[in-house]
């Protein structure tokens, strides 16, 4: 009884931010944390689901939010936000790397452009984000969670820049995490299975146009109320890792240790492909 006491004043007035925050596991991670009694502040690029998602915290949750219109992508208006936020609650406590986009196409067809792009807000928006919070985030012993995927570890077809963009963070936040080894700050890695989102429905193709149908999804489908709840959790217990599907793991140790079992048997089925086909 205690300990679940304790859990439910964990994050109660902590401020935690949210990048991407309108809509699928963003969004879910931010009712979630209204429910725990934490403050938010809210980055996407959709002023309007801004404005309803604040209202809603604010009407349901009786939360004090912040919706900030952000590109993660734009190192100087992350800064701006960030500063913002640190004048409005006095500093942040938890940063949620959770911004990204994706695409389906092969290396060959995917133009210069959508690599760009997708580095540029995958990899690149939890840089900008990441430096502007870190003094607040060590100061106050925080902690920064990074949303990555089954691609940050194991390869997925038609999937180079979106695989490249898990890689690096997984490279980055490590390496963070080892650099911040005593201060007090939690790295946490969340490779989620697949979910009910729009990321994929939304996903470039090699000229930068969206997608016109998402891929075939492997496996149970979760939903992002049901990956917020496991993130919830892991952050309660300060996880490094947190691997959220059983194809996940599995797809995490065949790439490692036999990646031409995993090449042969899991690739096909986790890039969407159907029985059969190469596309």
């Amino acid at each position: 009884m205690y300990r679940k006491v304790f859990a439910n004043k964990v994050f109660e007035r902590k401020v935690v931010l949210v990048t991407g925050g309108c809509a699928g596991i963003g969004r879910a991670l931010a009712m979630r944390l209204a429910q725990a009694g934490a403050r938010l502040v809210i980055l996407d690029l959709q002023q309007t689901e801004l404005d309803s998602l604040v209202q809603h915290l604010r009407d349901h949750h009786n939360c004090d939010a912040l919706g900030l219109r952000c590109d993660v992508a734009d190192a100087l208006a992350v800064e701006q936000a960030i500063a913002l936020a640190c004048e409005r609650f006095g500093g942040i406590d938890v940063l949620i790397n959770n911004a990204g986009i994706t695409h389906r196409s092969t290396f060959a067809e995917t133009e210069l452009a959508v690599f760009q792009r997708i580095m540029a807000v995958n990899y690149f928006g939890a840089v900008h984000c990441t430096r502007a919070a870190l003094p607040s985030l060590i100061a106050r012993r925080g902690q920064i969670i990074v949303l990555s995927s089954l691609s940050g570890f194991a390869p997925l077809l038609y999937r180079s820049a979106y695989n490249a963009s898990k890689h690096a963070l997984h490279g980055l936040f490590e390496t963070l995490r080892a650099e911040l080894k005593g201060s007090g700050v939690n790295v946490m890695l969340v490779c989620p299975g697949f979910t009910a989102t729009d990321l994929r429905k939304n996903a470039l193709v090699g000229d930068g146009s969206m997608a016109q149908q998402p891929p075939l999804a492997i496996g149970k489908v979760a939903s992002a109320q049901d990956v917020a709840d496991a993130i919830y959790r892991g952050a309660l217990q300060r996880r490094r890792l947190l691997v959220l599907s059983n194809i996940n793991w599995r797809a995490r140790l065949l790439a490692r240790f036999f990646p031409r079992l995993f090449e042969r048997v899991l690739l096909p089925r986790l890039s969407g492909l159907k029985p059969g086909s190469s596309r």
